[in-house]
């Protein structure tokens, strides 16, 4: 069985997100979406927000797991006996920061890191503009799956 891990702190989960994920279920057996939590950073939803953003997007599909974790995400996917990690690129700086990263998770553990280039349509979407355009009232509905919203 391939499994994936898709790790990010999904402060929200964006449309970009649900694009690879949506793709990379027909490359992987499973998909695990795998939220860090990192306790000096300032989430703009919490943890259990956005566990549910991600469950109930993903609810109609049985390969997408959700999980939350803590430290490195190479000891994370030994300790769950997982292959692969998926990144989204949307850019060239995108790829520069995830190759350097790639290249550590490689030293630090047998873990191969696959690329997805974002669509087209999602490519400019990202979880600070969405925090950015929620924190000033503009319409963000446009920019998350009907999961996310601002109660």
């Amino acid at each position: 069985m391939k499994k994936a891990l898709f790790p990010g702190s999904f402060d929200p989960l964006t449309l970009g997100h649900v694009d690879i994920i949506t793709r990379a279920s027909t490359l992987f057996d499973e998909i695990i979406v795998a939220i860090g939590v990192n306790a000096d950073k300032k989430y703009m939803f919490s943890l259990d927000q956005r566990k549910t953003f991600i469950e109930e997007t993903f609810a109609h599909n049985p390969k997408i797991k959700v999980a939350t974790y803590q430290g490195l995400t190479v000891d994370f996917c030994k300790e769950i006996g997982v292959e692969f990690i998926l990144r989204g690129l949307r850019n060239p700086a995108d790829f520069e920061f995830e190759k350097a990263i790639a290249h550590t998770n490689r030293d630090l553990a047998p873990i191969e890191t696959i690329f997805l280039l974002t669509s087209a349509q999602t490519s400019y979407i990202a979880s600070n503009i969405v925090r950015d355009v929620i924190r000033n009232h503009g319409d963000y509905t446009k920019l998350v799956p009907d999961s996310v919203r601002v109660k």
